[in-house]
């Protein structure tokens, strides 16, 4: 496996955990319509202004455009509750929570994709679903409706990679410019109702901008590194961004994960990491789409 590759995907998810920080930082003043809105577009715009010139209309020909929207719509959920995860729990036990989906995407590939559900594959289910379990066990303060924000996000995410396996074949800068086109125009609809502060200062207009650039960049390295290597491969590095949030919600925020919720992420990322290694070596393919939570 390439170093590059790595590179790529561990630099990708710090561009994701840089915006779920900032994301969290101004969930506190600004509605998350808003914060969503101002990521998709600047994303839809970038991609636009890079690609535009030289793929023309070919950044959005495609002979399945139903699919492409309805994909568009399940990230734009995904994202939204998300960012409104994002608002009211800690950074670390958020992302982790979102990092559930590739149990549900193993689950939905059964039923929908009529892939197998091996022993390993179970065993990977009961695990993850243990480890969710050690972050909102009851009488912990993560026990709110806030978490189901998060655990909804997870599952609109899986929803996507399904469609994403749909659509197997497509152009990679079609299936990144669908999602970004449909969040611009979509949540432009909310942007009139959401509460207006009535004063933006230049710093947090520059975040608003900031977490359109560095979101889009992180897509474009996270595509670039399944350009260099396999899916497979990749896979366990991506959960690099758990261990970019839990110390980014230590060092900005000071939160930390207590001692069972730090188990569950740890139990969460781990199976998730030995199931991608055990059927690459079993199998040499790829069990699914690793996840990258923005």
């Amino acid at each position: 496996m390439p170093l590059a590759a790595i590179l790529l995907i561990v630099a990708a998810s710090a561009c994701f955990s840089t915006v779920d920080v900032t994301v969290k930082h101004l969930s506190q003043r600004y509605p998350v319509p808003t914060l969503a809105w101002a990521r998709w577009s600047v994303q839809a715009l970038l991609l636009t202004a890079l690609l535009g010139p030289t793929m023309r209309l070919g950044l959005v020909r495609t002979a399945r455009l139903p699919l492409h929207l309805a994909r568009g719509v399940v990230l734009i959920a995904s994202s939204l509750c998300f960012f409104s995860a994002l608002h009211y729990l800690p950074l670390a036990e958020a992302t982790a929570l979102n990092y559930t989906s590739p149990l549900l995407v193993t689950l939905m590939a059964s039923w929908i994709l009529h892939e197998p559900l091996t022993r390993p594959r179970w065993a990977f289910v009961a695990a993850g679903f243990l480890g969710m379990l050690l972050i909102i066990r009851p009488g912990s303060q993560m026990l709110t409706p806030a978490a189901f924000f998060a655990l909804g996000a997870a599952a609109f995410y899986a929803v996507f990679q399904i469609l994403t396996r749909k659509l197997a074949g497509e152009n990679l800068m079609v299936l990144l410019m669908y999602p970004s086109l449909v969040g611009a125009v979509g949540l432009s609809l909310s942007v009139p109702f959401a509460h207006d502060p009535g004063v933006y200062p230049t710093s947090d207009l520059g975040a608003f901008i900031g977490i359109g650039i560095v979101g889009t960049l992180g897509h474009l390295l996270f595509v670039r590194a399944f350009q260099r290597a396999s899916a497979s491969a990749i896979a366990p590095f991506t959960y690099m961004q758990l261990i970019w949030s839990t110390f980014a919600g230590w060092l900005l925020f000071g939160t930390f994960p207590d001692g069972l919720t730090l188990t569950g992420i740890i139990v969460i990322a781990g199976s998730g990491v030995v199931l991608t290694w055990f059927e690459r070596w079993r199998a040499g393919v790829p069990q699914s789409e690793p996840a990258a939570v923005d």
